[in-house]
């Protein structure tokens, strides 16, 4: 009876946390763009100021490893890919911190060592897009987007590596402007304000219906459980430093189920 309580409180609270969800928090991006062409063409769209491109793949919470054993790796927001090839990395960020250039930068050469495999020329690799969406103008100037690529210096050609970075302004308001009506969707806590359907659709049934509320509700539980399981990864690692132990040593110290075990040594390369 105490356990029940406990769910419903720990319910009722996950459901009010959903209501002050926009789909600048990435709980709820990537729910509703996940193998969602339709809304990621839209996106792509509006920012890259096209009508004709058209998405074949798009994943969201896609996990890129870094081949290093101590590298970072990365788990991008929304990853998909158009008709002709290229690749967009689309990621969400309340906090401007989360959007430094530093990131977008790692985030790009992570994105290019998937690209080609072994005897691939490199003529063959395909135009790759970062796509940072933040709550604020990180960048200061008052722009809804700011286009960063490379340029020659001595003649201000563009170099032309494919390679882009693009940050959108969360905080741009213009509802004449398709960036700017996409912004205010962003910002939206009601399907109900929204401008484009084929996202209020979405956010209608996350947000609003009770199949969509019970997905939210289970993502949070496994961002819990996820949150947990870096901890205990961290603790592992420290151990292992300080103590000169195995991976196994210091599980079995910590007393770590043989569930988690097979998570933490696969997921963290323990």
């Amino acid at each position: 009876m105490v356990s029940e309580k406990r769910a419903n409180v720990r319910r009722r609270e996950t459901l009010k946390a959903i209501e002050t969800l926009s789909l600048l928090d990435d709980n709820l991006i990537t729910l509703v763009f996940d193998r969602n062409i339709e809304a990621t063409e839209l996106l792509l769209n509006v920012i890259l100021q096209r009508n004709d491109l058209k998405v074949l793949e798009v994943v969201a919470q896609r996990e890129y490893r870094n081949l290093l054993p101590d590298g970072r790796s990365l788990t991008l927001d929304v990853y998909a890919v158009d008709r002709d090839g290229k690749v967009y990395d689309i990621e969400v960020q309340r906090a401007s911190a989360g959007a430094d250039i530093h990131r977008a930068r790692f985030h790009s050469s992570l994105i290019d060592t998937k690209m080609l495999k072994a005897g691939q020329d490199f003529k063959e690799i395909h135009d790759s897009y970062v796509i940072f969406i933040t709550a604020n103008d990180v960048m200061g100037a008052g722009y809804s987007l700011y286009h960063v690529d490379r340029i020659i210096d001595e003649t201000g050609v563009f170099f032309g590596d494919g390679s882009h970075i693009i940050y959108v302004n969360g905080s741009y308001k213009d509802d004449t402007d398709s960036v700017g009506k996409l912004m205010h969707d962003f910002r939206c806590l009601s399907s109900s304000d929204m401008f484009y359907p084929v996202l209020a659709k979405q956010v209608k049934y996350f947000k609003e219906t009770e199949g969509g509320r019970d997905i939210m509700c289970q993502a949070f539980e496994d961002l819990a459980e996820e949150r947990v399981l870096d901890e205990k990864a961290n603790l592992i690692k420290n151990l292992m430093e300080t103590m000169k132990w195995t991976a196994e040593q210091a599980m079995e110290a910590m007393k770590i189920s043989e569930t988690d075990k097979e998570h933490l040594m696969t997921r963290f390369i323990l």
